[in-house]
């Protein structure tokens, strides 16, 4: 009876050992392998709609079957803002970020006031990320400036796009977020329902920061006729001042159906964005497992493309990169 009892304690105690946290599992006996010590990793991504998600589930899937001593898992999050609480609350690893939310997150501005995050750690850059207002063609809106008094989607309550949609809609003195202030009306929701309101004419316009080109725009195309709009030379470069980490975009004519010219607008990189504590071995492996298997990332979505070496440390603003993607970058000579 002892026995029995002293090996059900030792069961119960190996369980709970090993359900928290890195697991170690065991090589096949006689294979001459050590023991692999497993490191989950939790990838924050965005909505199911936009490129986050299938770009995420993609880099989990490689970390999963090629990086040893990894188990990746992609989640489905409200993007950006939701993604830096995430690592901020270590319920994540890993995650992607649109620019100006990491460095507002790493400076504790914005939304992000009084708890800067200063444990935040780049791994790469990823893919620039474009300010694309769609509006209805039947709707007159011509220039952002045409919002006034508009019903507009501006992105899920914690994403990144609303932050965008701040900076950008506040270049023309519109207002959406302050209640004494507004003069736009908003409907706080992601792609997918952003785009069911466009086609049921429940809002007038809608900001899909994102990929080019982006399924949620293509999905409203091809059941209404929409128009992208542009922004004027002299708000961009407005915008390109007060917002360093934005840059000038053009998204040629024929990206969407029936857009028959280029649009104009405003670009900030996309990020991956890591913890201080994962150990630098382990970001290491992430890294070099992304920028070795690229064309698995390629079929998951096309924006990857744009993903390169060369442009690792792009858009980090003041956010340091994590010794473990440092150490990869100098062994491919891009860093020195």
């Amino acid at each position: 009876m002892r026995k029995v009892l002293s090996l059900i304690m030792v069961a119960v105690i190996t369980l709970v050992m090993t359900g928290c946290g890195s697991q170690a599992t065991k090589a096949p006996e006689g294979s001459g392998q050590e023991t692999v010590k497993v490191q989950k990793v939790n990838i924050a991504t965005g909505t199911t709609s936009g490129a986050y998600y299938p770009i995420g589930n993609a880099m989990a899937k490689i970390w999963s079957d090629k990086v040893p001593g990894v188990k990746a898992s992609a989640q489905s999050t409200e993007a950006s803002a939701a993604n830096m609480n995430f690592l901020q609350q270590k319920e994540a690893e890993v995650a992607f970020t649109m620019a100006n939310v990491a460095v507002y997150a790493y400076e504790g501005q914005d939304t992000f006031k009084g708890r800067a995050n200063k444990d935040l750690r780049g791994m790469t850059f990823l893919y620039p990320n474009v300010t694309q207002i769609v509006v209805r063609k039947d709707s007159g809106i011509t220039s952002i400036k045409n919002l006034d008094g508009k019903r507009f989607a501006p992105g899920a309550t914690g994403s990144g796009t609303v932050t965008n949609s701040k900076e950008v809609l506040g270049a023309y003195n519109l207002n959406f977020w302050d209640k004494d202030k507004s003069n736009v009306k908003a409907d706080y929701v992601g792609f997918t329902e952003a785009s069911e309101l466009l086609k049921n004419k429940q809002v007038d316009a809608a900001n899909f920061s994102g990929a080019v080109p982006l399924a949620a725009i293509m999905d409203v195309s091809n059941s209404i006729d929409i128009q992208l709009v542009s922004m004027e030379p002299d708000v961009i470069k407005e915008m390109i001042t007060k917002y360093p980490f934005y840059y000038e975009y053009v998204i040629p004519k024929g990206t969407y159906k029936g857009q028959t010219e280029d649009v104009h607008t405003v670009a900030l990189a996309n990020l991956l964005i890591t913890r201080a504590d994962l150990s630098e071995d382990v970001v290491y492996k992430l890294t070099k497992g992304i920028y070795e298997n690229l064309p698995d990332m390629l079929n998951a979505h096309a924006i990857t493309k744009y993903i390169k070496k060369e442009d690792s440390n792009k858009g980090m603003g003041p956010i340091p990169l994590h010794p473990g993607s440092i150490k990869y970058f100098k062994e491919i000579g891009v860093m020195k």
